[in-house]
């Protein structure tokens, strides 16, 4: 039944078991291992979900064309043989799966299913080289324009000098700003704050 069962699971990707759970066979896709410089392949793992047990359609279907037995046979013979699975985990058995996992109850009397190791996959590390064009030229959309990094290089480069030209612009007339002030502090500071202070007071005598 095993066999089977596993045959099942490996072309579905899950299978279930009534009053147990579904053990499902997950895809992991393919990763980048910078580090040694590869990307490892995708591999497969199997995970046990005890909330849905109910077993799909075809899975009958399938079972009796492989034991070339009558559908109805088929639901009998695995109904048993889940029946004594589920006895044999409720007996504080630990329960093997071959080539898949081990399930067993836990203090709490939870199922709790350990995989075997990955499953074995026949694809291996492809070594990958990270290269980095500094001088390659791509297009890329800005707004509604169609523009390339070269150009787009060069706009922002313009950004930092008109910016520069305007802090240059807004520093001298601080410093300006600042003498003027400090000249009218000391012309106040001498002639005190009165109308007089202001203007030119020399008199000009005319001759008749």
């Amino acid at each position: 039944m095993i066999g089977v069962l596993n045959n099942y699971l490996a072309q579905f990707n899950r299978i279930s078991i009534p009053g147990l759970g579904t053990i499902y066979l997950e895809r992991i896709p393919a990763q980048s291992d910078f580090i040694n410089k590869q990307i490892l392949p995708p591999s497969l793992h199997y995970r046990f979900d005890k909330y849905f047990d109910l077993p799909d359609k075809e899975f009958f279907s399938f079972l009796a064309a492989q034991r070339e037995i009558p559908d109805y046979e088929a639901i009998k013979q695995f109904n048993e043989w889940a029946q004594h699975f589920r006895d044999s985990i409720k007996n504080d058995q630990q329960v093997e799966w071959k080539e898949v996992g081990k399930l067993r109850r836990d203090g709490s009397g939870e199922i709790v299913f350990e995989a075997f190791s990955a499953v074995k996959s026949y694809l291996a590390p492809v070594p990958a080289m990270r290269i980095i064009r500094a001088n390659a030229e791509h297009t890329m959309i800005v707004g509604d324009r169609e523009v390339s990094n070269k150009q787009m290089t060069e706009l922002l480069g313009e950004a930092p000098e008109i910016h520069v030209e305007k802090e240059s612009w807004l520093v001298y007339a601080m410093v300006i700003a600042a003498i003027a002030c400090v000249v009218i502090f000391f012309h106040f500071y001498r002639n005190g704050i009165s109308p007089s202070s202001f203007g030119n007071q020399q008199k000009i005598e005319f001759s008749k």
